[in-house]
Protein backbone atom coordinates (compact mmCIF):
# COMPACT_ATOMS: atom_id res chain seq x y z
CA UNK A 1 0.00 0.00 0.00
CA UNK A 2 1.47 3.35 -1.03
CA UNK A 3 1.54 6.32 1.30
CA UNK A 4 -0.23 9.67 0.94
CA UNK A 5 0.27 11.58 -2.30
CA UNK A 6 1.39 14.69 -0.43
CA UNK A 7 3.54 14.85 2.71
CA UNK A 8 2.64 17.71 5.00
CA UNK A 9 5.23 19.14 7.40
CA UNK A 10 3.38 20.77 10.29
CA UNK A 11 5.39 23.77 11.47
CA UNK A 12 2.90 25.31 13.90
CA UNK A 13 4.58 24.38 17.21
CA UNK A 14 7.86 25.99 16.09
CA UNK A 15 7.50 28.42 13.21
CA UNK A 16 3.94 29.20 14.24
CA UNK A 17 4.51 29.90 17.92
CA UNK A 18 8.02 31.35 17.94
CA UNK A 19 6.89 34.93 17.34
CA UNK A 20 4.01 34.99 19.82
CA UNK A 21 4.63 37.87 22.20
CA UNK A 22 3.21 36.13 25.28
CA UNK A 23 5.01 32.96 26.37
CA UNK A 24 2.95 29.87 25.59
CA UNK A 25 2.97 27.42 28.54
CA UNK A 26 5.02 24.27 28.08
CA UNK A 27 1.91 22.19 28.83
CA UNK A 28 0.13 23.83 25.91
CA UNK A 29 3.01 23.17 23.54
CA UNK A 30 3.19 19.51 24.57
CA UNK A 31 -0.56 19.10 24.14
CA UNK A 32 -0.43 20.80 20.74
CA UNK A 33 2.29 18.49 19.44
CA UNK A 34 0.63 15.37 20.84
CA UNK A 35 -2.73 16.28 19.35
CA UNK A 36 -1.24 17.12 15.96
CA UNK A 37 0.75 13.89 15.80
CA UNK A 38 -2.48 11.94 16.40
CA UNK A 39 -4.14 13.34 13.25
CA UNK A 40 -1.99 11.42 10.77
CA UNK A 41 0.52 14.19 10.16
CA UNK A 42 3.88 12.56 9.37
CA UNK A 43 6.05 15.46 10.59
CA UNK A 44 5.45 17.90 13.46
CA UNK A 45 8.21 20.46 13.96
CA UNK A 46 8.67 20.44 17.73
CA UNK A 47 10.85 23.43 18.61
CA UNK A 48 14.21 25.11 18.22
CA UNK A 49 17.50 25.11 20.11
CA UNK A 50 18.24 28.78 19.61
CA UNK A 51 19.33 31.54 21.96
CA UNK A 52 16.55 32.21 24.50
CA UNK A 53 17.67 35.83 24.40
CA UNK A 54 16.57 36.14 20.77
CA UNK A 55 13.71 33.62 20.73
CA UNK A 56 12.43 33.27 24.31
CA UNK A 57 9.38 31.32 23.12
CA UNK A 58 11.61 28.34 22.28
CA UNK A 59 13.56 28.29 25.57
CA UNK A 60 11.65 25.22 26.82
CA UNK A 61 12.24 23.02 23.76
CA UNK A 62 14.21 20.41 25.73
CA UNK A 63 11.37 20.13 28.26
CA UNK A 64 8.81 19.86 25.46
CA UNK A 65 10.76 17.06 23.77
CA UNK A 66 11.11 15.20 27.06
CA UNK A 67 7.35 15.21 27.59
CA UNK A 68 5.76 14.61 24.19
CA UNK A 69 4.45 11.19 23.24
CA UNK A 70 6.56 10.19 20.26
CA UNK A 71 4.39 8.24 17.86
CA UNK A 72 5.95 5.63 15.58
CA UNK A 73 6.27 6.96 12.06
CA UNK A 74 6.06 10.62 13.07
CA UNK A 75 9.09 12.91 12.79
CA UNK A 76 9.74 15.64 15.36
CA UNK A 77 12.46 17.86 13.88
CA UNK A 78 13.88 20.93 15.61
CA UNK A 79 15.63 23.99 14.26
CA UNK A 80 19.31 24.42 15.20
CA UNK A 81 21.48 27.42 14.23
CA UNK A 82 24.91 26.15 15.27
CA UNK A 83 26.94 23.36 16.89
CA UNK A 84 25.80 24.34 20.38
CA UNK A 85 22.19 23.98 19.31
CA UNK A 86 22.93 20.60 17.74
CA UNK A 87 24.60 19.38 20.93
CA UNK A 88 21.47 20.32 22.86
CA UNK A 89 19.30 18.59 20.26
CA UNK A 90 21.34 15.39 20.42
CA UNK A 91 21.07 15.39 24.22
CA UNK A 92 17.30 15.63 23.83
CA UNK A 93 17.20 12.56 21.60
CA UNK A 94 16.37 14.37 18.39
CA UNK A 95 16.67 12.37 15.15
CA UNK A 96 15.87 15.20 12.69
CA UNK A 97 17.06 18.81 12.59
CA UNK A 98 16.71 21.80 10.31
CA UNK A 99 19.14 24.61 9.48
CA UNK A 100 18.09 28.04 8.26
CA UNK A 101 19.58 30.12 5.44
CA UNK A 102 18.29 33.01 3.34
CA UNK A 103 18.29 33.91 -0.32
CA UNK A 104 18.62 37.59 0.58
CA UNK A 105 21.86 39.12 1.88
CA UNK A 106 20.03 41.88 3.72
CA UNK A 107 17.63 39.45 5.39
CA UNK A 108 20.51 37.17 6.39
CA UNK A 109 22.28 40.08 8.05
CA UNK A 110 19.16 41.28 9.87
CA UNK A 111 17.97 37.80 10.86
CA UNK A 112 21.15 35.91 11.81
CA UNK A 113 23.77 38.70 11.76
CA UNK A 114 25.96 37.28 9.01
CA UNK A 115 26.20 36.99 5.24
CA UNK A 116 24.68 34.09 3.31
CA UNK A 117 28.15 32.65 2.70
CA UNK A 118 29.04 32.92 6.39
CA UNK A 119 25.79 31.23 7.41
CA UNK A 120 26.46 28.31 5.06
CA UNK A 121 30.02 27.99 6.38
CA UNK A 122 28.62 27.82 9.92
CA UNK A 123 26.32 24.99 8.93
CA UNK A 124 29.11 22.78 7.56
CA UNK A 125 30.25 21.40 10.95
CA UNK A 126 26.62 21.18 12.10
CA UNK A 127 25.51 19.02 9.19
CA UNK A 128 28.69 16.92 9.42
CA UNK A 129 28.15 16.19 13.13
CA UNK A 130 24.47 15.52 12.54
CA UNK A 131 25.22 12.95 9.84
CA UNK A 132 27.87 11.34 12.05
CA UNK A 133 25.14 10.84 14.65
CA UNK A 134 22.57 9.51 12.21
CA UNK A 135 20.47 12.68 12.37
CA UNK A 136 18.63 13.76 9.22
CA UNK A 137 19.07 17.39 8.15
CA UNK A 138 16.60 19.66 6.38
CA UNK A 139 17.48 23.06 4.96
CA UNK A 140 15.21 26.11 5.03
CA UNK A 141 15.73 28.92 2.54
CA UNK A 142 13.83 32.10 3.40
CA UNK A 143 12.78 35.05 1.24
CA UNK A 144 12.69 32.96 -1.94
CA UNK A 145 10.15 35.21 -3.69
CA UNK A 146 10.79 38.53 -2.01
CA UNK A 147 12.59 40.29 0.81
CA UNK A 148 11.35 43.15 3.03
CA UNK A 149 14.69 44.93 2.47
CA UNK A 150 15.78 43.96 -1.05
CA UNK A 151 12.47 43.44 -2.83
CA UNK A 152 12.36 40.78 -5.55
CA UNK A 153 14.87 37.93 -5.31
CA UNK A 154 16.63 36.37 -8.29
CA UNK A 155 15.57 32.68 -8.56
CA UNK A 156 19.17 31.88 -9.52
CA UNK A 157 20.26 32.98 -6.03
CA UNK A 158 17.67 30.70 -4.47
CA UNK A 159 18.93 27.82 -6.61
CA UNK A 160 22.53 28.58 -5.59
CA UNK A 161 21.76 28.58 -1.86
CA UNK A 162 19.61 25.45 -2.18
CA UNK A 163 22.33 23.57 -4.04
CA UNK A 164 24.90 24.56 -1.44
CA UNK A 165 22.67 23.24 1.35
CA UNK A 166 22.37 19.93 -0.48
CA UNK A 167 26.17 19.81 -0.81
CA UNK A 168 26.37 20.29 2.95
CA UNK A 169 24.17 17.26 3.50
CA UNK A 170 20.57 18.50 3.63
CA UNK A 171 18.22 15.78 2.43
CA UNK A 172 15.36 18.21 1.76
CA UNK A 173 15.16 21.92 0.98
CA UNK A 174 12.14 23.95 2.07
CA UNK A 175 11.62 27.07 -0.06
CA UNK A 176 10.02 29.79 2.03
CA UNK A 177 8.03 32.78 0.81
CA UNK A 178 8.68 34.40 4.17
CA UNK A 179 6.72 37.61 3.58
CA UNK A 180 4.03 36.06 1.39
CA UNK A 181 4.51 38.23 -1.70
CA UNK A 182 4.63 35.42 -4.27
CA UNK A 183 2.10 34.78 -7.01
CA UNK A 184 1.48 31.50 -8.88
CA UNK A 185 3.49 32.31 -12.02
CA UNK A 186 6.47 33.46 -9.96
CA UNK A 187 6.20 30.44 -7.65
CA UNK A 188 6.15 28.03 -10.62
CA UNK A 189 9.09 29.80 -12.26
CA UNK A 190 11.04 29.57 -9.00
CA UNK A 191 10.48 25.83 -8.69
CA UNK A 192 11.55 25.28 -12.30
CA UNK A 193 14.77 27.26 -11.74
CA UNK A 194 15.70 25.61 -8.45
CA UNK A 195 14.93 22.18 -9.92
CA UNK A 196 17.76 22.79 -12.40
CA UNK A 197 20.12 22.51 -9.41
CA UNK A 198 18.19 20.34 -6.93
CA UNK A 199 15.78 17.52 -7.89
CA UNK A 200 12.17 18.59 -7.35
CA UNK A 201 11.67 15.42 -5.29
CA UNK A 202 13.93 17.01 -2.66
CA UNK A 203 12.08 20.34 -2.54
CA UNK A 204 9.26 21.51 -0.26
CA UNK A 205 7.02 24.57 -0.54
CA UNK A 206 6.62 26.89 2.46
CA UNK A 207 4.24 29.78 1.86
CA UNK A 208 2.92 32.59 4.01
CA UNK A 209 -0.47 34.03 3.15
CA UNK A 210 0.11 37.78 3.53
CA UNK A 211 -1.48 38.62 0.16
CA UNK A 212 -3.90 35.68 0.11
CA UNK A 213 -1.89 33.83 -2.54
CA UNK A 214 -0.59 30.82 -0.60
CA UNK A 215 -3.07 28.18 -1.79
CA UNK A 216 -2.84 29.38 -5.38
CA UNK A 217 0.94 29.29 -5.15
CA UNK A 218 0.83 25.77 -3.78
CA UNK A 219 -1.33 24.60 -6.68
CA UNK A 220 1.20 26.07 -9.09
CA UNK A 221 4.01 24.27 -7.23
CA UNK A 222 2.10 20.98 -7.35
CA UNK A 223 1.92 21.36 -11.12
CA UNK A 224 5.73 21.62 -11.11
CA UNK A 225 6.09 18.38 -9.16
CA UNK A 226 6.27 19.53 -5.53
CA UNK A 227 4.97 16.84 -3.18
CA UNK A 228 6.00 18.22 0.23
CA UNK A 229 4.18 21.18 1.77
CA UNK A 230 4.91 23.08 4.99
CA UNK A 231 1.90 24.50 6.79
CA UNK A 232 0.77 25.61 10.23
CA UNK A 233 -2.39 24.66 12.08
CA UNK A 234 -4.80 27.61 12.32
CA UNK A 235 -2.37 29.63 10.21
CA UNK A 236 -0.15 30.30 13.22
CA UNK A 237 2.97 32.35 12.62
CA UNK A 238 4.38 35.50 11.13
CA UNK A 239 7.74 37.13 10.61
CA UNK A 240 9.18 39.73 13.02
CA UNK A 241 11.42 41.10 10.24
CA UNK A 242 8.60 41.65 7.74
CA UNK A 243 6.08 44.31 8.73
CA UNK A 244 2.54 43.14 8.09
CA UNK A 245 3.52 39.57 7.19
CA UNK A 246 0.87 37.11 8.29
CA UNK A 247 1.19 33.51 9.31
CA UNK A 248 1.95 30.37 7.39
CA UNK A 249 -0.74 28.92 5.18
CA UNK A 250 -3.16 27.03 7.42
CA UNK A 251 -2.80 23.26 7.48
CA UNK A 252 -6.58 22.84 7.50
CA UNK A 253 -6.90 24.89 4.30
CA UNK A 254 -4.11 22.91 2.62
CA UNK A 255 -5.64 19.54 3.54
CA UNK A 256 -9.11 20.65 2.41
CA UNK A 257 -7.72 21.82 -0.93
CA UNK A 258 -5.56 18.76 -1.52
CA UNK A 259 -8.28 16.27 -0.65
CA UNK A 260 -10.62 18.19 -2.97
CA UNK A 261 -8.04 17.73 -5.72
CA UNK A 262 -8.07 13.99 -5.14
CA UNK A 263 -4.64 14.07 -3.47
CA UNK A 264 -4.44 12.10 -0.25
CA UNK A 265 -2.68 13.50 2.81
CA UNK A 266 -3.44 10.87 5.44
CA UNK A 267 -4.60 13.64 7.78
CA UNK A 268 -7.89 13.68 9.70
CA UNK A 269 -9.27 17.09 8.74
CA UNK A 270 -12.02 17.21 11.36
CA UNK A 271 -9.54 16.43 14.14
CA UNK A 272 -7.12 18.99 12.74
CA UNK A 273 -9.83 21.67 12.65
CA UNK A 274 -10.69 21.01 16.29
CA UNK A 275 -7.02 21.47 17.21
CA UNK A 276 -6.91 24.74 15.27
CA UNK A 277 -9.88 26.06 17.21
CA UNK A 278 -8.41 24.90 20.51
CA UNK A 279 -4.93 26.39 20.07
CA UNK A 280 -6.35 29.69 18.79
CA UNK A 281 -8.46 29.98 21.96
CA UNK A 282 -5.55 28.83 24.14
CA UNK A 283 -3.20 31.58 22.96
CA UNK A 284 -5.89 34.22 22.45
CA UNK A 285 -5.59 34.84 18.74
CA UNK A 286 -8.06 34.54 15.83
CA UNK A 287 -8.19 31.24 13.96
CA UNK A 288 -6.73 32.12 10.55
CA UNK A 289 -7.94 28.95 8.83
CA UNK A 290 -11.01 29.51 6.70
CA UNK A 291 -11.64 25.80 6.21
CA UNK A 292 -11.09 25.22 9.91
CA UNK A 293 -13.58 27.91 10.92
CA UNK A 294 -16.16 26.61 8.44
CA UNK A 295 -15.85 23.03 9.66
CA UNK A 296 -16.05 24.10 13.30
CA UNK A 297 -19.18 26.14 12.57
CA UNK A 298 -20.70 23.21 10.71
CA UNK A 299 -19.97 20.89 13.62
CA UNK A 300 -21.75 23.32 15.91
Amino acid sequence: MSGPAIRIVEVGPRDGLQNEAALVPTDTKVALIDRLSATGLPVVEAGAFVSPKWVPQMADTADVLARIQRRPGVGYPVLVPNERGLTQALAAGVTEIAVFAAASEAFSQRNINCSIAESLDRFAPVTRLARDNGVAVRGYVSCVLGCPYEGAIDPAKVAEVSARLVELGCAEISLGDTIGVGTPAKAAALIRRVAEEVPVSRLAAHFHDTYGQALANLLACLDEGIRVIDSSVAGLGGCPYAKGATGNVATEDVVYMLEGQGLSTGVDLDALSAIGGWISDAIGRPNASRAGRALLAKAG
